[in-house]
């Protein structure tokens, strides 16, 4: 049985496999429990399989590719318009064994264990996160019911809450008062959670030389850069800096037609978590900058022109190019790099 492409898709316990000969035939359709899966593919000739980028997609990338085949990861918003008929697992498989023979499909890197191990630590402590500050707002959300309206942010709550509950002169029963203070405790342990795992990223981030050069670039700090580093991986991957900075959303969406080129707002696609941090780093950036008024500044310059927000996308969008040039070329940064250039030229 000649075998040339293979789709799986990939569940907690059925894999549906959708396999091809070399002029398109269908050879195989068949569903693998998931102990049987590791022996079949270890049993067959190396081909190419595609597999959409979900859970476990990486484990098994990694898997396949140690027993000879080439694997390719799709994202699945690729591969939804090869599905001919209703969705089911075979229909799904078909459409993944389709979708990853297309010359034009774009796929995604496959990450090693050293980058999924910081990408979770990443996804913890962003999780970490949310809950100290719904935490904080439901201390707040509580003592507004008694009338102490307490400021937002966490440092006010953990400075104030101790010595409000403690005021006799405020009429809040022994029980409520014993109630805020378990929560107290609680944002403190989340707090003290958030610190630890924030140490562990850093502790990677001193050992890795590609993130401590990603950090030069203003706006960019060791979080920023270790989960840029860990998600982009092998920068070369992408063909220029715009093609990461679009990965990331940092671009804006169109709605062209006829010749007639119609920009919106920024696309938002990709990773919401690294936008985000990029976004942050610029914004500080922008604000630094305005302070200083330094008009050779590119920043400055466009933090003039527009608003603040647009002008941290811009950033962020230029930082994004930068870290592609630094990883692709394996370059450090310099921030006189543009002045440089210009006086070469001249």
């Amino acid at each position: 049985m000649e075998i040339k492409t293979i789709g799986i898709d990939l569940a907690k316990n059925v894999f549906q496999v959708h396999a091809v000969d070399s002029r398109g035939k269908v050879v195989l359709r068949k569903q693998f429990r998931r102990d049987r899966v590791a022996t079949f593919f270890a049993n067959l000739s190396p081909c190419l399989i595609g597999m959409e980028a979900c859970g476990s997609a990486h484990h098994w990338a990694r898997k396949l590719e140690s027993l000879g085949h080439t694997v390719k990861l799709m994202a699945p918003q690729f591969v939804k318009p090869y599905v001919k008929s209703n969705k089911n697992d075979a229909a799904d498989a078909e459409a993944i064994c389709e979708a990853v023979s297309r010359p034009s499909m774009r796929f995604v890197p496959v990450k090693n264990v050293e980058q999924q191990a910081v990408l979770s630590l990443h996804r913890v402590r962003q999780g970490f996160v949310k809950a100290r500050t719904a935490q904080a707002n439901q201390i707040r959300g509580l003592l507004s019911e008694f009338g102490i309206v307490v400021p937002q942010g966490i440092a006010y709550v953990t400075q104030r809450v101790p010595q409000l509950i403690e005021d006799a002169s405020h009429e809040l029963p022994g029980s409520f008062r014993c109630l805020i203070d378990r929560l107290l405790e609680h944002l403190r342990l989340l707090h003290h959670q958030v610190e630890e795992i924030e140490a562990q990223i850093q502790a990677w981030h001193r050992e890795n030389v590609l993130s401590q050069r990603v950090e030069k670039i203003p706006g960019i700090g060791y979080l920023t850069a270790s989960a840029l580093v860990a998600t982009i991986g092998d920068a070369k991957n992408f063909d220029n800096g715009r093609q990461l900075a679009a990965w990331l959303g940092l671009v804006p969406r169109q709605h062209s037609s006829g010749g007639k080129q119609n920009l919106l707002g920024m696309s938002k696609r990709g990773d919401a978590y690294l936008r985000t941090l990029m976004i942050h780093g610029a914004q500080s950036v922008i604000y630094r900058v305005v302070q200083k008024a330094d008009p050779r500044s590119w920043a400055f310059s466009v933090a003039i022109r527009r608003n603040k927000n647009v002008a941290a996308v811009a950033l962020a969008n230029k930082s994004a190019r930068i870290v592609w040039a630094l990883l692709a070329h394996d370059r450090s940064f310099r921030p006189d790099y543009a002045v440089a250039s210009a006086a070469v030229a001249v």
